[in-house]
């Protein structure tokens, strides 16, 4: 059986996400006690009693996303279930990072919690009289669509930031940029715009201070090069080195996630079987639209 491994990032629904690992499995809540470690606050107590405010604080949850995304994999590794390849969705790349031999779990855990401060700093300085920065989903236009709409209608501060599927691309940007957007792309056709529930304008270019405080974290810590193929927002293919995986772990935070390109080279790897590992269900309905896409 020849798997991929897919692991969710901050789009995933994750209130009380992972309780049933940490209950039930030692191994597990033996990496939320690391976590805890590395992020300096309870994580067990954010996911299960955390506000909602609290939970959509990216420097918050990027170690609880990726604490469950990780216990999930040490549970399925438990059962004798083995990836061939992974990939990850924005964050969820630091898991097929682990996963595929690249980072240790205590290094990325540690790499989750400083970028999520980096991000959720440079991401309220981005905030304005009219509202925080943040991302919207675009639905019933195609990325190509989307692209040209904003072009046409001079729309700035705003910029596609997640190519998700054939018919679906999320925006990143300031309040009034994201506003501009949604009236202009109605106009073009979309069917909605829906505002989403996350902290800063990720994957674009207003995250460029953030890239560049990252990048000198990311330094100091070991990159090895992938035992199994992992594959990466930025590129939309394998990363080929421990280098490469470095210098794209700062490039995502200003570069779109490609996940359609990424899904094509799935495909192309030839895997028997999908798993999603970490909260919700969200990858496994973008690789169904994104299968559909080329029937």
């Amino acid at each position: 059986m020849k798997r991929c491994f897919f692991y969710p990032g901050q789009g995933a629904q994750f209130s009380g996400m992972g309780k049933d690992l940490y209950d039930e499995y030692p191994d597990a809540k033996e990496l939320f006690d690391t976590a805890t470690a590395a992020a300096g606050f309870d994580v067990a107590e954010l996911i299960f009693s955390g506000s909602e405010d609290d939970l959509k604080a990216t420097d918050r949850s990027q170690v609880a996303i990726t604490t469950v995304n990780l216990a999930a994999r040490r549970v399925l590794l438990g059962r004798g279930i083995e990836s061939a390849g992974a990939a990850g969705f924005s964050l969820g790349e630091y898991a097929a990072l682990v996963d595929s031999g690249v980072l240790s779990e205590g290094d990325t855990l540690q790499l989750v919690t400083l970028r999520g401060q980096i991000m959720e700093r440079v991401s309220r300085s981005l905030d304005s009289d009219g509202g925080a920065a943040g991302m919207a989903a675009v639905i019933g236009l195609s990325p190509d669509a989307v692209i040209a709409c904003l072009k046409d209608a001079g729309v700035a501060e705003a910029y596609p930031a997640n190519l998700n599927s054939p018919v679906q691309t999320v925006l990143s940007g300031t309040a009034a940029g994201l506003e501009q957007a949604a009236s202009a792309l109605k106009e073009c056709g979309a069917r909605r715009v829906i505002t989403l529930k996350v902290s800063g304008p990720f994957h674009s270019p207003l995250m460029q201070a953030a890239r560049d405080d990252f990048s000198r974290e990311l330094a100091g810590f070991e990159f090895r090069d992938p035992q199994k193929p992992v594959y990466a927002n930025v590129t939309g293919s394998a990363i080929d080195s421990g280098e490469e995986a470095r210098r794209l772990c700062a490039e995502q935070l200003v570069a779109p996630v490609r996940w359609v390109d990424e899904e094509s080279a799935i495909l192309a790897g030839g895997y028997d079987q999908l798993l999603e590992v970490g909260p919700g269900e969200v990858l496994g309905g973008l690789w169904k639209s994104f299968i559909k896409g080329r029937e």
